[in-house]
């Protein structure tokens, strides 16, 4: 079937074992012996083999591992759920693509540190999930793969680079899936595809070594859920594997707070690109709510110079620079960097172009996360509300690599717009459904709070939840069959 035949959205869920529950009630439902870790893994097998052949979200399958596994005993939190870790992390045994045609990968000899964290948690991985080339892009449209689709409608992006997690958990293949994020890779797909995506304070969940060797390191990992109860769940487990000392703890949050926040309002990005109207509307629809709830809506200006922006930017190009000319030591001896696609081509090219100017970059990138707490203090802020993207969701081929660097480069700045300041600064920041806009595809708002205080966040999450109707895919699938 062509995407153009079929406009309605792309759902998986129906009668089986998984049914409509989310991560945390299919655990529960496993330990109480309800359906067993096998018969949830079987039935997402048999639902990503319904509907990968259109979204195309899933990099490599390890379903006759998946099975084997959820046949044995199964312990954690997560104990027999059905995920799958995205392609630019190591699991024993399964190649790590990072979406790119310049790599050629080997199996992996041993699980990445997050890898393991996240599957201490007794969730069984499904295989990877696709991501565009290196996670330099903001929709994924691997070069050398079909593009993934976004769920809700097949025609658009669904975001990325952790756009396969995205799509498989809101097409509902899984309750929850690995994500991590670079410079909104986690909250950017989460918005194209209604779900919630919390990218944590730097520090609060282990690294890998490519995270520890940055200059300035912006990755950040995490999920992607349909519920704010299986993001808070997976973060406080992950704090029971690696708490780290110099963070305030997390602990167990099961619904919102008491505690009146106040909230700084930010519409506009630090860009210069104005936020179109139906996010804008989206976002202060979000701001009357929390206000009329009590909190304390206080409009700002996001608390950091007007070249953050380009500060960004080149380091973003310096990492691009770094893959092409060093990829043979990072990615092993088979990578080809004749292969590698046009945006990241094109940032190397630009990075070259001004290679001198990178100290002052990272001097100014690592300043961001004093400017940043300090200006919450300074303005008495807890959280920060803002859209998550500059506008709403592009069709399939408005970011794809294979258009002119200069216009790529531009659209990925306008869009991708709010997102980088939590990566820079460490600060942690959560994109969250706020409705479903244009084309019945999702909107994102997104919530930024002070280092350490993750529990702001999810409590806010907890309130928003309850009080909205957030859209649920398989409800607009049934209004329009």
């Amino acid at each position: 079937m062509t995407v153009q035949q079929c406009p309605s959205p792309v759902s998986a869920f129906g009668d089986d074992a998984l049914g409509e529950l989310d991560a945390t009630g299919l655990a529960r439902c496993i330990h109480r012996g309800e359906i067993s870790a096998r018969e949830a893994v079987a039935a997402a097998i048999e639902r990503a083999g319904a509907v990968e052949p259109l979204l195309h979200a899933i990099a490599t399958a390890d379903f006759g591992r998946a099975l084997q596994q959820a046949s044995q005993p199964v312990h954690g939190r997560f104990a027999g759920v059905p995920t799958l870790i995205k392609d630019n992390t190591d699991v024993a045994g399964l190649p790590t693509g990072h979406g790119s045609r310049a790599v050629s990968p080997r199996p992996a000899r041993h699980n990445h540190a997050f890898a393991r964290q996240l599957l201490a948690q007794g969730m069984v991985n499904l295989g990877k999930s696709s991501l565009p080339e290196f996670g330099f892009n903001a929709s994924t449209e691997p070069v050398h793969a079909p593009a993934t689709r976004n769920p809700w409608n097949p025609a658009y992006s669904c975001g990325a680079s952790s756009g396969g997690a995205a799509a498989l958990v809101a097409a509902g293949v899984v309750p929850i899936a690995h994500a991590n994020d670079g410079g909104g890779s986690i909250r950017i797909p989460a918005a194209c595809c209604g779900l919630v995506g919390l990218k944590p304070t730097r520090g609060r969940l282990v690294d890998g070594v490519p995270a520890k060797t940055l200059p300035v390191n912006l990755i950040g990992e995490g999920v992607v859920t349909r519920s704010v109860r299986d993001t808070a769940g997976f973060l406080a487990e992950a704090e029971r594997y690696f708490a780290n000392p110099r963070l305030p703890a997390v602990g167990e949050v099961l619904g919102p707070g008491r505690r009146r926040l106040t909230i700084g309002l930010v519409l506009d990005s630090v860009t210069g690109h104005p936020t179109d109207a139906v996010t804008r509307e989206a976002v202060e629809q979000v701001a009357q709510q929390l206000e009329a709830s009590g909190h304390r809506i206080q409009p700002m200006s996001v608390p950091v110079p007007p070249s953050f922006a380009e500060d960004f930017a080149h380091y973003w190009a310096f990492l691009a620079f770094m893959v092409a000319r060093a990829g043979k030591g990072l990615l092993g001896p088979g990578f080809d960097p004749a292969q590698v696609d046009n945006l990241t081509r094109g940032l190397s090219r630009r990075f070259t172009r001004s290679a001198h100017r990178l100290p002052g970059t990272l001097w100014r990138l690592r300043r961001s996360e004093t400017e940043y707490r300090e200006g919450l203090q300074r303005l008495g802020v807890d959280a920060v509300l803002s859209p998550t993207l500059g506008h709403t969701t592009p069709r399939l081929g408005y970011l794809s690599p294979e258009q002119d660097f200069d216009t790529l480069f531009e659209r990925l700045r306008h869009y991708v717009s709010f997102t980088p300041l939590a990566n820079a600064s460490g600060a942690p920041a959560i994109s969250l459904p706020g409705g479903l806009g244009p084309d019945h595809l999702p909107i994102g708002v997104h919530l930024s709070a002070r280092h350490g205080r993750e529990r702001d966040l999810l409590e806010l999450a907890f309130e928003l939840e309850a009080a909205g109707d957030w859209p649920a895919i398989q409800r607009l699938a049934a209004s329009k069959s």
